[in-house]
């Protein structure tokens, strides 16, 4: 069964069309990877599936678990079960990590978090940071490990993570895809994962790779292969095959 089903999603962002007629799907327990050349619209399709006001669904639907949330809110739809983790978290001066684990894990301002969320605080390696500024001060992997702590805290039925290797040591990147597989596997939740690099591929079990390519999704498949294919001939040989396809 699917967890997510888009079906030709037109989006335009300041007049502008970015997306234009995306059609796939993501099971449940399923993890999906999306490649694509900076501007081709991935971060766009994300914050489409979240629901912000900034980009416009000129056309189409987006079916979660059953149920159309083209018009829904933003909020309306993380209530339903869809989080995001962001690829650039912003710095919040004046709150602190353990607080916005509190609002994550729906507790009230002076509850104490659990001994099972200390132990996920612990995992990410982020126990010294519970008293500190979010993201204040923070290197690049300390600010992607409190990224999807902050998700998997929300406990999600979908996960949409928005590069999630960049900029990350080897140490942190094993860490997140370790954490994030673990999550997948004990949830039976599903993941939606933007990647340029593909590195995230060796620590989460995906399933399913689309290529995104000026707005259209120009192939689907096996991830392996298809990050394979894109170290050796770059994107342009996807561009071939959506000029091919758009002829027949």
């Amino acid at each position: 069964m699917e967890i997510l089903r888009v079906e030709n999603l037109h989006v335009e962002v300041e007049g502008k069309e970015i997306l234009k007629g995306i059609d796939f799907g993501i099971s449940k327990n399923e993890v999906c990877v999306l490649f694509g050349p900076n501007g081709a619209g991935k971060t766009t399709l994300l914050m489409s599936i979240l629901g912000s006001p900034n980009y416009k669904i000129t056309d189409g639907r987006i079916i979660f678990n059953g149920m159309d949330i083209t018009n829904l809110e933003m909020n309306e739809r993380a209530s339903l079960g869809i989080g995001v983790a962001f690829q650039n978290p912003p710095e919040i001066i004046g709150v602190k990590l353990r607080d916005i684990l509190r609002i994550c894990t729906r507790k009230r301002v002076n509850e104490e978090l659990t001994e099972n969320e200390l132990k996920l605080v612990e995992k990410f390696k982020l126990t010294r940071f519970l008293d500190r500024d979010i993201n204040v001060g923070f290197s690049g992997g300390e600010k992607k490990r409190v990224e999807i702590l902050q998700l998997l805290s929300m406990r999600p039925k979908l996960l949409l993570l928005d590069e999630p290797d960049s900029g990350v040591d080897v140490e942190s990147l094993r860490l997140i895809g370790n954490e994030i597989q673990r999550y997948i596997n004990e949830t039976g939740g599903s993941a939606l994962i933007i990647t340029h690099h593909g590195e995230i591929l060796e620590h989460v079990d995906a399933k399913t790779g689309f290529i995104l390519l000026d707005g259209r999704i120009s192939c689907r498949g096996n991830p392996g292969v298809i990050f394979h294919d894109i170290l050796k001939s770059g994107y342009r040989e996807c561009v071939k095959c959506l000029i091919r396809g758009a002829k027949k």
